[in-house]
């Protein structure tokens, strides 16, 4: 077998081999409901807790998932992930929720390709929040992202994704004063709680649930409340009494919620249980409260509302309280877009390269057998073969880049590599 033939072959061979396909931008896709046209009671139908979230990753291959995540807080309920088609994602998603996928698909958005990493990355910024700025959503992207990861659903593509959102949301943090100020879910139960009590310090707070929100809520009561009449209760005794004692407050058994309930002023929920943990029969004839419900779904019973001694309060009324913080972050959005902006276009160039990476893998499988022929090991040195594959492949890469004419590229890469080796 001469030289031209052998290579005649290889080229044959390795532009009608199957390629193995990447991971591509256009098959990235979220899916998902929001504040913006749902209220609370709505979104609570669609929320997903970690043992929900735990089984919706049991039956994601039987949907056709691989990798995905799912961002599910007080505010959203999302699915990102790659997909055929967007219809995979829902169907997943709502596989778990308490309700389906026709009344998901009256109040969801879906964006696919660019658009979909766009809308991550604004969540991750908290331009999206429902309190602007808000950065307890990116502590609530990685634990996402890590629960789905442990569960091996989250692969290069969208490793690579979440890690440059972290980063920008890290980048917009440090260099704007977009999250300034203190102004949260968390701290706006404070702010409502200093603003409608009087003589706070002498009230009995009671904090059930202390995950992400509960535990930020908590501090901003001893912080900016100035208090330590708390008691905190969780479904974990021992959480609720480490956090209790970093901060010098008490702690219940929740066997004992009944009768921490009757006793308190001021009840702060921050729990994810799928029901109300806080119901009417709980309240009745035991005083004025202060209930503040951070808790999607509702985990205080909704017939609270008819009580008289009861004034009950939800996220979504929280979010509507503004301050001149506020109004200083909105002026930082043009700030944290250019951020966005400038490192969304490194994730875009990611994906474009992503989409050669099986011909440039082929390539290299092809020269190296040619280095390796008979034929071949005669007609040049082989001392620098692999610098010289590289160098072969990184200008085909960039070649590639500009525009994508693999086969012109294949060929020429071959010429290359055999031509005599230039003097430096």
């Amino acid at each position: 077998m001469n030289l031209p033939r052998l290579i005649l072959q290889l080229n044959y061979s390795v532009t009608g081999m199957h390629l193995s396909k990447t991971k591509q931008l256009s098959d990235f896709y979220v899916a998902g409901i929001n504040y913006r046209k749902t209220d609370a009671t709505l979104r609570g139908q669609f929320a997903i807790n970690d043992d929900q979230y735990r089984a919706v990753i049991s039956k994601a291959t039987d949907y056709g998932i691989n990798e995905f995540f799912i961002l599910s807080t007080c505010n959203r309920t999302e699915i990102y992930g790659f997909a055929a088609n967007v219809k995979q994602l829902a169907a997943l998603l709502c596989s778990e929720t308490k309700s389906g996928l026709e009344l998901f698909y009256q109040s969801a958005y879906i964006k696919q390709g660019k658009q979909a990493i766009e809308h991550l990355f604004h969540v991750g910024a908290g331009l999206d929040s429902q309190v602007l700025g808000d950065y307890e959503i990116i502590g609530q992207i990685k634990h996402a992202a890590k629960l789905s990861k442990s569960h091996g659903f989250i692969g290069s593509s969208l490793e690579r994704t979440i890690n440059a959102v972290l980063q920008t949301s890290k980048a917009i943090k440090n260099n704007t004063q977009l999250s300034g100020g203190t102004v949260s879910v968390s701290f706006g139960a404070v702010q409502y709680i200093k603003q409608q009590v009087k003589d706070v310090k002498n009230k009995k707070i009671l904090l059930v649930g202390i995950g992400k929100i509960g535990s930020n809520t908590c501090k901003n009561v001893v912080d900016y409340l100035q208090t330590r009449n708390v008691v905190l209760i969780n479904r974990t005794l021992e959480k609720a009494s480490r956090l209790a004692n970093e901060l010098g407050l008490q702690y219940a058994s929740i066997n004992d919620l009944g009768t921490e309930v009757a006793g308190a002023d001021i009840i702060l929920v921050a729990t994810n249980s799928a029901l109300p943990i806080i119901l009417k029969e709980h309240l009745e004839n035991k005083g004025q409260k202060l209930i503040i419900d951070l808790s999607i779904p509702y985990n205080v019973e909704e017939q609270a509302h008819t009580l008289p001694n009861i004034h009950l309060v939800n996220v979504d009324e929280l979010a509507r309280l503004k301050d001149e913080t506020l109004s200083q972050r909105t002026a930082e959005i043009p700030k944290a877009v250019a951020i966005i902006n400038k490192n969304i276009l490194d994730i875009f160039d990611w994906f474009e390269m992503r989409k050669h990476v099986p011909v440039l893998t082929a390539v290299k499988v092809k020269l190296n057998e040619i280095h390796t022929s008979v034929q071949y090991k005669g007609t040049a040195s082989t001392k620098h073969s692999d610098v010289r594959i590289q160098k072969v492949l990184n200008g085909m890469a960039s070649k590639m880049r500009v525009k994508n004419n693999r086969g012109c590229y294949y060929i020429e890469a071959i010429n290359e590599f055999l031509a005599p080796p230039t003097k430096n």
